[in-house]
């Protein structure tokens, strides 16, 4: 299977979600899934997806087989095939949703953040699903998932999925700074930009002075 594009994993999550925590209203309509695709809260990172590009990523994700539509009904319905198309069992199918959704995470808070979907035993047996598809055969696809080297200041390493191809350590941690609300890097540009406009006002006022000129408004 080829590499999802960010917008298919995307789709593709949302449907795993909506088939667990809301039964009722699945399989869902063109409409309800782009609701749920840029849905402000249980998403990393935020998207606002389209009509247009949620129908390409279904057909895309169609000729995969990782989804269909369903008959019956005069709106188009669509649900996932995620399971069936990958081999993988419930827990690790729930597991791999809920990296696509929310970006990594840690064994801890994939066992907390998938109450809704499945309701892991412990930590360990989130752990233990977490490495079979890590470990996970050449003959049956290759890993599925990647354990990801600990970010500063972090007591525990973070998983994230292969379903968009291979995982960049350094992006995933400048991601986990914006989580934890970090941010060095855009904290100093501001920092930097701020002195430079005190510095270009005491400038402009120290011109005005020399000229015996008041600034507009004052």
């Amino acid at each position: 299977m080829r590499p999802l594009t960010p917008i298919e994993a995307r789709v593709l999550g949302t449907l795993m979600e909506k088939a667990r925590t809301v039964p009722d209203s699945y399989p869902l309509s063109l409409n309800s899934l782009v609701a749920g695709c840029n849905q402000k809260t249980s998403r990393e990172p935020l998207m606002n997806v389209t009509e247009a590009q949620a129908q390409e990523a279904l057909d895309s994700l169609k000729l995969l087989s990782l989804v269909f539509q369903t008959s019956g009904s005069r709106v188009a319905r669509w649900e996932h095939n995620f399971q069936r198309t990958v081999g993988v069992p419930e827990q690790s199918a729930v597991l791999l949703g809920l990296l696509m959704l929310r970006g990594p995470q840690t064994a801890g808070e994939l066992r907390i953040n998938t109450e809704r979907w499945y309701r892991f035993a412990d930590i360990s047996s989130v752990e233990a699903f977490l490495e079979e598809l890590q470990d996970r055969p050449d003959e049956k696809g290759g890993p599925l998932v990647v354990k990801l080297p600990r970010a500063s200041g972090m007591r525990e390493q973070r998983w994230a999925h292969l379903l968009c191809g291979p995982v960049q350590a350094d992006a995933a941690e400048h991601a986990q700074a914006y989580e934890t609300g970090g941010q060095p890097d855009l904290q100093a540009r501001i920092d930097a930009l701020e002195n430079e406009v005190l510095a270009l006002r005491s400038a402009v006022q120290n011109l005005y002075d020399q000229l015996g000129m008041s600034q507009p408004g004052q």
